[in-house]
């Protein structure tokens, strides 16, 4: 029988794999195949984070197919060609890969059926391995190709089935072929010096860690940036080291923090589904902006790297730069404040996110920004976070600003959030750089 070919891109797993699950099922030898797209590369050249987090979770993956008896096979190139290479040089009648919605990856899968039609190899796209529900699997009454609003996707997604996760396979027989070695994360430009990496193993222990107790707390500390109270596995979830379908599955949605966590992640199904319906709202407004953005280099300068006056905004900005991560409530405040404050176009801020966010992926990063930005999907475009109300509310004792402005740990409790009424000196600590009620 011949070979098939698994080609992962965003499901770098063993476990719950759609495409590896069939392609080991149909025939007796399998190449699992992740190619180091070179036209992604150059993309993602200046963040150094991803790449870090994607050698971990290549290295993970490996490590567990070779407990299987087989290995990841890595090529370097313009993935249709060396996947035709590779269909050539072990006669493969089928490839498998994972269904994507970016206008890339849409055009990918066309470009590798119409090259590897001519030599006799099938393509088979597989859905739902990168969300938990299939983005086409559920439409508006209206006929509209997706949700505009997020509740009634919502209340649509619980009631759609969540297909059963697939075991992992017991063996992985593959082919003698020729590969490269896997990146080594040495030899990546430096990103932030706190960023935690890992892959499919890692991600599994921390699920099952975070499922044993703490999600209970989801819904109470979610939004409180210094209780550390989300779950961490949003980078697993993009590199797909978990399965979002699994994810889902395995979460208790009749307690609470279980329902507001499951929450979430239909979030990310559902900016996938509006992506996959609209491939443009990457790079365009969604809808019109209200009012036109301003250039403003020093003001924006200041927001990237965490110098704005505002403790809350610039605590959040200072964890980005030095972990790579921030909480979703951090992420809110920082955004609000470069697009509606600064009134900064917010294809600016997106782009500073994925230089720096390990997780930074198409749907949920540019959507989350139009939300903000009031030229997406939220129904009260005109909504401004005050950072002061913010940080009253999210973190009153100013443990979370603390953390990351060590030059205002001297300041105590909610004092911490108005450093100007201290006295602090600018040579210290800058002051704000817009003005805000409750000054």
């Amino acid at each position: 029988m011949a070979a098939s070919i698994v080609l992962f891109t965003r499901d770098l797993r063993v476990h719950d794999n759609p495409a590896l699950t069939a392609a080991c099922r149909e025939a007796e030898s399998v190449v699992p195949l992740f190619v180091l797209d070179v036209d992604i590369l150059a993309r993602v050249r200046n963040a150094p984070n991803r790449m870090r987090f994607l050698a971990a979770a290549l290295r993970e993956l490996d490590e567990q197919l070779r407990a299987r008896g087989g290995g990841l096979i890595i090529r370097r190139g313009r993935v249709v060609d060396e996947v035709e290479r590779v269909a050539i040089d072990v006669g493969a009648r089928s490839l498998h890969l994972a269904t994507d919605v970016t206008r890339y990856s849409r055009g990918r899968e066309h470009a590798l059926r119409e090259r590897l039609s001519p030599i006799g190899c099938g393509v088979q796209s597989h859905a739902a391995s990168i969300t938990a529900v299939d983005p086409g699997a559920i439409r508006p009454d209206t006929g509209r190709g997706h949700y505009a609003i997020f509740t009634p996707y919502f209340r649509r997604w619980l009631e759609t089935p969540i297909r059963r996760p697939l075991a992992a396979p017991g063996t992985v027989t593959v082919p003698r072929i020729a590969g490269e070695p896997i990146p080594d994360a040495a030899d990546i430009g430096a990103g932030s010096p706190e960023l935690a990496v890992g892959g499919e193993t890692t991600g599994r222990k921390m699920l099952e860690q975070w499922l044993s107790g703490p999600v209970r707390r989801y819904a109470q500390d979610k939004d409180v940036p210094a209780a550390d109270g989300t779950s961490g596995l949003s980078p697993f979830l993009h590199f797909g080291c978990l399965s979002a379908a699994e994810v889902v599955t395995c979460t208790d949605t009749t307690d609470p923090g279980g329902y507001a966590f499951a929450r979430q992640l239909a979030w990310r199904d559902f900016y996938h589904q509006v992506l996959a319906d609209r491939c443009d709202v990457a790079v365009s407004d969604y809808r019109a902006p209200l009012e036109p953005w301003r250039s403003d280099p020093p003001a924006e300068a200041a927001w990237r790297t965490g110098r704005t006056g505002y403790p809350m905004v610039d605590a959040g900005m200072r964890q980005l730069l030095t972990q790579g991560w921030m909480p979703g409530r951090a992420r809110l405040i920082a955004a609000s404040f470069l697009v509606k404050t600064l009134r900064v176009d917010w294809r600016a801020g997106a782009e500073h996110f994925e230089q720096w966010l390990v997780d930074a992926d198409i749907a949920n990063n540019r959507l989350n920004w139009q939300w903000m930005a009031g030229t997406g999907t939220d129904t009260r475009s005109s909504r401004v976070l005050n950072p002061l109300r913010q940080a009253e509310r999210f973190d009153p004792e100013g443990d979370y600003v603390r953390r990351w402005l060590p030059e205002l740990a001297m300041l105590p409790g909610v004092e911490i959030h108005r450093p100007w009424r201290a006295g602090i000196r600018a040579a210290d600590y800058p002051p704000p750089i817009v003005e805000f009620n409750g000054m």
